[in-house]
């Protein structure tokens, strides 16, 4: 039900969506222009969330109701307008790009909902991968294959 929603919303956004390839010279050396170029993002005044009676029975209410400033579904992302600029959300954002990529739709959205259920949403792994690598590219330091970490380290 979820994968069928987030397939709906891509591609309803689909006129909206541009390439990430635009951050090939902001994020040189982390992500690799072909994957820049297969990833996409949307500029919105509200972030697209699904909410099935289903999840909220699960617990996941409290992760429904949080404000973002971007999410992720499969291979394109949504950023709020207002966030729109800021780069080092962009990047946390891909990063989540390259796990669908590597865990695929389905296998992205079980560990997610799982994680999210047992460890909240700060303590949850992909969270905490994607927030590290941000803070490394924050930090200015040097660059690192961010598909390639993700690939050794899911």
């Amino acid at each position: 039900m979820i994968e069928e929603w987030i397939r709906q919303v891509n591609i309803f956004h689909e006129p909206e969506r541009r390439s990430c390839s635009f951050f090939r010279e902001h994020f040189k050396g982390f992500y690799s222009p072909e994957f820049l170029e297969t990833a996409y993002f949307v500029v919105t005044d509200n972030i697209p969330k699904p909410d099935f009676p289903e999840l909220r029975e699960a617990g996941l209410g409290d992760f429904i109701d949080m404000e973002f400033g971007g999410i992720t579904y499969n291979d394109t992302y949504y950023v709020k307008k207002g966030s729109a600029n800021e780069f080092s959300l962009h990047f946390h954002e891909l990063v989540h790009v390259v796990q669908w990529k590597e865990l695929s739709p389905e296998g992205f959205i079980r560990r997610y909902i799982q994680e999210i259920e047992e460890f909240g949403y700060d303590g949850a792994p992909l969270e905490k991968m994607a927030y590290s690598l941000q803070s490394h590219y924050q930090l200015k330091e040097h660059p690192l294959g961010v598909e390639q970490y993700v690939r050794e380290n899911l």
